[in-house]
């Protein structure tokens, strides 16, 4: 199942990491850690911000995603179940419309 994470760095600590020349390591092990499909790097309210799709077989592997951005940059992340398109064609909304109507 894909997830899509939803990082978000607090400047302090990312400032600092940046400052002493280990931002780019650090980033560079998480990310060969996780294996993600998907990786894009934005702001989100004026804040540093990481989107990662990862695909986990089950809920227990949330943490190995989840801890690195928390230990080593303090930061914010949220875990959301995605869906292609794919997915979407056989969730069955059509069955689910006619039995919720």
């Amino acid at each position: 199942m894909r997830f899509l994470l939803n990082v978000v760095i607090p400047h302090d600590k990312f400032n600092a990491l940046t400052k002493d020349g280990s931002v780019g390591k650090k980033l560079k092990l998480i990310l060969d850690e996780t294996k993600p499909e998907a990786v894009y790097f934005t702001e989100q309210h004026g804040k540093r911000s990481v989107l990662l799709i990862v695909d986990m077989a089950d809920a227990s592997k949330i943490p190995s995603l989840a801890e690195p951005w928390f230990l080593t940059f303090n930061a914010d992340v949220e875990v959301k179940a995605i869906m292609s398109p794919e997915d979407l064609g056989k969730a069955g909304l059509d069955a689910l419309g006619k039995k919720w109507a």
